[in-house]
């Protein structure tokens, strides 16, 4: 079963592996299997459930909250988040204004079906909007009951910092940070993590496989296998492209070894490895078929010794994406229509 764990310096406790549904609810998967998929991540332990209202335009939460529909509310926890465009994409349809904000968290939680979320998460720092304003929408929110706490997906430090003693001086916690981590995707490690250290927020961290690099399945010098992630021309393929060159992949299956030393599969050994760093909380994996969720939470409660971890580190070598650098400049610079 799964461990579960304290969010950031709350009292919040999550599933370590968390499941969520960007680019399968209501897009590359129907509703019966995604339905399957939410049932098997329940029977496996898992209570922690992430989305977005961009998912999909919106969708993917309602396929979530009919997937949930008959659990008990108390049990769970459920995620969701707000930045991008959403509905028919007006000038006031996305980013972090208190207009945004206020209406999106109404719409959210029409479409799951539930009075709360648990933790609402900013899905990226909005240039045009102040920081106070922002902060004060989500101080509103929390204090109407609908979210819990507060987190932010993809912020720099400093940005964190800055929601950090803007939320404290409003009376609330921002407790967790959404960013891409991966064996592959190190950008966090060297400002994002200490600082959340620092202030007492957690990493739930999305694409520990690197979009599905790290299971292993794209070999180098072969086809792309049929229905994978690579093939998907709904979005899928446009994230993993610049994962797919043949001295990556060799390296990936170089990894091989360090899995079955560990009785894992190499999906498994990628989820184990984003939870050695004592700063991330939770991995959040998705799946398009109910046993790959029985797989993935095999991960959790593993530990790798350090000299599997330096191994790995040594195969992959300068392949790892490490620049603080890569976390503002791949945000969006202006609020997106």
């Amino acid at each position: 079963m799964v461990n579960h764990v304290y969010l950031g310096r709350s009292g919040l406790k999550i599933s370590e592996i968390t499941y969520g549904n960007w680019l399968t609810h209501g897009s590359q998967v129907d509703a019966e299997v995604a339905t399957s998929c939410v049932h098997a991540a329940l029977d496996a332990g898992i209570t922690t459930f992430d989305t977005a209202d961009a998912y999909a335009n919106g969708k993917a939460e309602k396929v979530l909250g009919k997937a949930l529909k008959g659990q008990r509310r108390e049990s769970l926890e459920l995620f969701t988040k707000v930045f991008w465009p959403t509905g028919p994409k007006g000038p006031n349809d996305s980013g972090l204004s208190r207009k945004h904000i206020m209406e999106s968290i109404d719409g959210s939680l029409r479409r799951l079906g539930t009075d709360y979320v648990d933790l609402y998460q900013a899905h990226r720092f909005d240039v045009e909007t102040p920081i106070e304003e922002t902060m004060q929408a989500f101080a509103d929110v929390v204090r109407a009951g609908k979210a819990l706490y507060i987190g932010v997906s993809e912020w720099t430090a400093e940005q964190i910092r800055f929601a950090h003693d803007h939320s404290k001086e409003l009376g609330f916690q921002v407790i967790s940070s959404q960013p891409q981590y991966s064996m592959l995707w190190r950008v966090i490690e060297d400002e994002v993590v200490p600082t959340s250290s620092e202030l007492g927020l957690s990493q739930i961290v999305w694409s520990p496989v690197a979009q599905g690099v790290l299971t292993g399945k794209y070999l180098p010098g072969e086809k792309l296998p049929k229905g994978s992630r690579a093939t998907d021309k709904k979005g899928g393929a446009d994230t993993i492209k610049r994962f797919l060159d043949d001295d990556l992949l060799t390296r990936v299956q170089d990894l091989r070894p360090v899995a079955d030393e560990l009785g894992l599969t190499m999906a498994q050994l990628a989820v184990a490895w984003v939870l050695q760093n004592d700063n991330v909380a939770a991995a959040i994996i998705g799946a398009s078929r109910p046993e790959q969720v029985a797989e993935n939470v095999v991960a959790s409660g593993v530990r790798i010794p350090a000299e599997l971890m330096a191994r790995i580190d040594e195969t992959l070598g300068d392949r790892v994406v490490r620049d603080p650098a890569k976390t503002w400049e791949n945000a969006p610079h202006t609020r997106p229509s």
